[in-house]
């Protein structure tokens, strides 16, 4: 990808795209910049408040449980990114300073076969619409021109996801928030669950959102299950949080 050239970046998404037979989406996005990158994988959270909110795309599974992973614990480089509003760079999470840095992340993640975590915010101004993460099996930095790269296609997805946003459905599916371009339909349940778990735990703990989401994501952490498994139990009704849970147990 010639460098500073944001047409030569449009062209290898769309083409990508055209491979796939579909609109350019930020799932194209993501894979390019596995490709560009030589990265092992990638994907892209919409951001909700001060960190990450939902996967809108991943490339692979382990890119799903290192995205989901940041949510459960609360914790991570997409976290420090959407903070500081610019890219957070591990090249190696078996470092001491990833270890103090994200003492939980860090050591769920080299289990998931993540050796270094890239990340990169999509944001225009104030605005700060998510993030775009990548990771490799084996570490090392990511080469200043694969940097400049990676900086174009996460504008690129940027302009993507908030077009994308805009775009609404009729019918259950609004009420899970827009249906994005590239987000699969596993995601788009998963996100659905989670809003829905998090909906009934407001009304079954009598506490505000965050505060349940914040009890969904403690329950996921303490008994080690996907959030949205967690999710998935309540809304099907198999699990039901006490009231009496300690609020503080958090990630």
């Amino acid at each position: 990808m010639p460098d500073g050239r944001s047409a030569a970046a449009w062209a290898l998404v769309a083409a990508q795209a055209g491979a796939a037979g579909h609109r350019v989406s930020v799932a194209d996005v993501c894979a390019v910049a596995v490709q560009s990158a030589a990265m092992s994988g990638a994907w892209v959270a919409a951001a909700g408040g001060q960190g990450p909110d939902f996967v809108i795309c991943v490339t692979d599974p382990v890119a799903e449980q290192l995205a989901e992973l940041q949510l459960t614990l609360g914790e991570g480089p997409c976290h420090e990114v959407l903070a500081y509003a610019a890219p957070v760079l591990a090249a190696d999470l078996g470092s001491e300073q990833s270890d103090k840095r994200w003492p939980g992340f860090a050591y769920q993640a080299r289990l998931l076969g993540a050796a270094a975590v890239f990340a990169f915010p999509l944001a225009i101004g104030a605005i700060r619409a998510g993030v775009m993460g990548l990771y490799r099996s084996a570490p090392g930095p990511l080469p200043p021109e694969r940097f400049g790269d990676t900086l174009i296609l996460a504008d690129l997805a940027t302009v993507l996801l908030l077009d994308g946003a805009d775009h609404g459905t009729d019918g259950d599916a609004a009420s899970a928030g827009p249906v994005l371009d590239g987000q699969s339909p596993d995601l788009v349940l998963h996100r659905a669950e989670i809003d829905q778990a998090t909906g009934m735990l407001t009304v079954q703990l009598g506490v505000p959102m965050a505060e349940a989401f914040a009890r969904l994501r403690a329950y996921a952490y303490v008994h080690d299950q996907r959030l949205a498994d967690v999710a998935g139990d309540i809304v099907a009704r198999r699990l039901r949080l006490q009231a009496d849970l300690d609020p503080d147990v958090t990630p």
